[in-house]
């Protein structure tokens, strides 16, 4: 068997400025998700911007609970809700852009375990990669061709 790389193809680009118009709009959608995020408890706020296929874009932002583990991420309320409101469709790209309450963010924040397996499962379910755009409030921008690039041995139906 050849030796392979699994994972972890990352594009790092300085800030938004070199991106194509539509990331650039998505990043957008998504900053502006985040601004109306439910976080009364840590004040770290998300938000998430799903690019459909059809061009349709689906937004999310995290929304805290007081019993914590209730709580959802707004990666998972964007992509469930392209789920619920498109089944079927393709999801293309999902910006993600997170802000800290009082701290610059140098880096984007990615998305938590449980995000990441629940986006593999929609990049699995349809059968084609979901390109993702993280930034932090602003700077640089990482992204990822394919959720597989930040799970790259993720769990799915083939070992069930």
């Amino acid at each position: 068997m050849e030796k392979r790389h699994i994972g972890f193809d990352i594009l790092v680009h300085p800030d938004a400025s070199g991106l194509a118009d539509a990331d650039k709009q998505l990043l957008q959608r998504a900053r502006k998700a985040l601004e109306t995020a439910y976080a009364p408890y840590s004040g770290f706020k998300v938000g998430a911007a799903v690019l459909m296929d059809s061009g349709e874009v689906v937004i999310g932002n995290n929304q805290e609970n007081a019993s914590y583990p209730s709580g959802l991420c707004a990666e998972r309320v964007a992509v469930f809700q392209a789920g619920a409101r498109f089944p079927g469709e393709i999801i293309r790209s999902i910006a993600i852009v997170a802000k800290a309450p009082g701290k610059q963010l140098s880096a984007p924040a990615a998305p938590c375990g449980n995000c990441r397996q629940s986006i593999y499962e929609y990049e699995k379910k349809q059968g084609s990669p979901i390109r993702l755009l993280l930034q932090a409030a602003e700077g640089a921008v990482y992204e990822c061709s394919s959720l597989s690039d930040l799970l790259p041995m993720g769990f799915d139906n083939s070992f069930l």
